[in-house]
């Protein structure tokens, strides 16, 4: 592994491989990423992949904004299809009071540049034919949304990263980081001891424990969320959109194999480390769909798995550099929006180090915002 290193990464998932990526390309000449087991094995290998611009707080429009930009250009830079599907989300929306609310999002997204907008229930269902139009008042809609491959996506970044001279270690755990007078001096692993003066902490919803060995908090809590698959089905499915409702979670949208991918994120799930599959969630499930789409309801859910969001108090990330622990600096508590993000950050982080003004202010999702400083916080409504 050797025993000293410019960079140390702790994550190899799509936010630590994205940062690893920009760093090299930037000219960083020894980054180091440490994965405890396999790239993209946590959180990054099991999200549907959504990528989106459509939210209610103008910093995440933008980093989604910037990362659709970087997803649709993957094939040229880093280099790797990771299939880009731009089908468009559709949140639809229950009430009055929820219209009015994404009517404020929209406004500030056009203001933006995003393209979205409110459209009626009847235009709804000609995107989505499995939509109920009689039982919801609008819908929220931009085209430019969509879906992409997660673990293609990490592979991508890696690959990249280790052309240009990045360095990649798996099944190495993280078990100290060392400091001296407010400065990283070394991280300690499984496979020996590193020397180096910076850390990056990206390990998601794992960055609590990384954070609390360098003195750094970091106030991310796991939370099991889950998917069902229905396999190819007869006729195959029209190409929806990326299709939410609000008020329920339910979401749904077509999977590789002519079928379709069901989620919705069960209320009743308690925050812990668990990511064994189970059909609790089904029952809620199977009930806003006969509210929705109805035509859902009764598909069969062959398969599925399990993974975890990285929670925040505010549902905002992460993305900072330590002001107590000189060279930690962090990108983590996307609560679950760090795949979408993924290429702003890794871009983001990169001018950070390297002591550069970001494309953005990134000063408000600083961890020290939950420092007793409640004014500071920002929730983000439009998360499911």
């Amino acid at each position: 592994m050797g025993h000293s290193a410019e960079v140390v990464i702790v994550g190899g998932g799509v936010v630590g491989a994205s940062i690893a990526f920009h760093l090299a390309e930037a000219g960083v000449g020894d980054v180091l990423v440490l994965e405890r087991d396999e790239p993209a094995s946590g959180s990054s290998g099991k999200p549907i992949g959504g990528i989106r611009a459509q939210f209610s707080d103008p910093l995440n429009i933008r980093l989604g904004q910037r990362s659709l930009e970087a997803w649709r250009a993957f094939t040229s830079r880093p280099g790797a299809d990771v299939g880009v599907e731009s089908v468009g989300y559709l949140f639809l929306l229950g009430d009055e009071a929820e219209v009015t609310a994404f009517q404020q999002a929209v406004d500030v997204q056009n203001e933006l540049g995003v393209r979205s907008g409110i459209i009626t229930p009847r235009e709804a269902h000609e995107l989505c034919p499995y939509v109920d139009p009689g039982s919801f008042v609008a819908a929220a809609y931009s085209p430019d949304d969509g879906f992409a491959l997660p673990r293609a996506a990490v592979d991508g970044y890696l690959r990249a990263a280790q052309r240009l001279g990045a360095r990649l270690r798996t099944h190495c755990g993280v078990t100290g980081i060392d400091t001296d007078g407010g400065r990283v001096r070394a991280v300690r692993t499984t496979a020996g001891t590193v020397r180096t003066s910076a850390v990056i902490c990206a390990a998601g919803p794992w960055s609590a424990a990384v954070g609390a060995m360098a003195g750094v908090r970091l106030p991310v809590t796991p939370l099991r969320r889950q998917i069902a698959l229905t396999g190819r089905l007869s006729p195959a499915p029209p190409r929806i959109p990326f299709t939410l409702d609000f008020a329920s979670t339910l979401y749904f949208h077509n999977d590789r194999a002519d079928g379709l991918v069901l989620g919705l994120s069960d209320q009743r799930q308690k925050p812990g480390f668990g990511r064994e599959f189970s059909r609790e969630w089904l029952e809620p499930f199977r009930e806003a769909a006969g509210r929705r789409a109805p035509a859902l309801a009764g598909l069969p859910a062959r398969s599925g798995w399990a993974g975890l969001y990285e929670m925040t108090p505010d549902r905002n990330a992460l993305i900072g550099r330590s002001g107590d622990v000189d060279g930690f600096l962090y990108a983590t508590g996307f609560s679950g929006h760090g795949f979408l993000q993924a290429p702003a950050v890794g871009e983001i982080v990169r001018d950070l180090y390297l002591e550069r003004t970001p494309f953005i202010d990134v000063g408000p999702l600083s961890a020290a915002r939950f420092e007793g400083r409640a004014a500071a916080v920002r929730p983000e409504a439009h998360i499911i």
